[in-house]
């Protein structure tokens, strides 16, 4: 069977923490319910709590499968079996998290080139799986949790820095160009964004992919 004639499939690639992975899986079955072949990529641990979340969607005919993705998390320095953000207990536990992720890239493209997706759907803070898709000739759709109005006013925080003109944490500043008239003051803003840190990189870098990509 030629590409042409193949079902429609689509790897789902979630970032590992609850807050993430429960929307994305929930697309996942959206997708299957619509005749979509739905391929959901997780660390062992995680995708045996998957499987049985989709087990129910499987037995009603939906095309959800779950595949392994061995986690690095002794690599980067991280306990053995620590596959998600849930299990971190210091700020130094997060950038090891992120550092792990990063080493996730060689083993999704080798995911992809055995089962030939057409298009892989991951999380914003994978910005990293640009790379990936494009190496491996399919789109790369970011899923971002985060809803419009909040995604469209750190955009507007970060490209105008309205919160580098007052005089306190406390003094609010106005969102420029922003419709409504939003509010807003500097102890509302996450630390990365009020001053560089470890995770400003991340940041940046998941903004700047998400302009070479598609949103959901």
């Amino acid at each position: 069977m030629t590409s042409q004639n193949r079902q429609l499939h689509v790897f789902f690639f979630p970032f590992m923490a609850p807050g993430h992975s429960i929307p994305i899986i929930d697309l996942a079955i959206l997708f299957a319910g619509k005749g979509v072949k739905s391929t959901i990529i997780a660390p062992p641990l995680e995708a045996c709590h998957i499987s049985k979340v989709t087990e129910k969607p499987r037995k009603s005919g939906y095309e959800v499968d779950v595949l392994d993705i061995e986690f690095p998390a002794v690599e980067a320095g991280l306990p053995e079996g620590c596959e998600s953000m849930d299990k971190l207990s210091s700020l130094d536990m997060l950038v090891k998290f992120f550092s792990a992720t990063e080493l996730l890239k060689r083993p999704l493209e080798d995911l992809i080139r055995q089962h030939r997706p057409h298009c892989l759907i991951s999380d914003t803070f994978f910005p990293w799986t640009n790379d990936v898709a494009a190496s491996s000739g399919i789109p790369r759709i970011i899923f971002n949790g985060t809803c419009a109005f909040s995604f469209s006013a750190m955009e507007h925080v970060r490209l105008y820095e309205p919160h580098k003109n007052v005089s306190s944490d406390s003094e609010p500043f106005l969102i420029p160009n922003f419709p409504g008239d939003i509010k807003l003051t500097r102890s509302q803003l996450s630390e990365f964004v009020k001053q560089e840190t470890v995770f400003t990189k991340l940041f940046n870098e998941c903004v700047e992919s998400g302009s070479k990509s598609r949103l959901i």
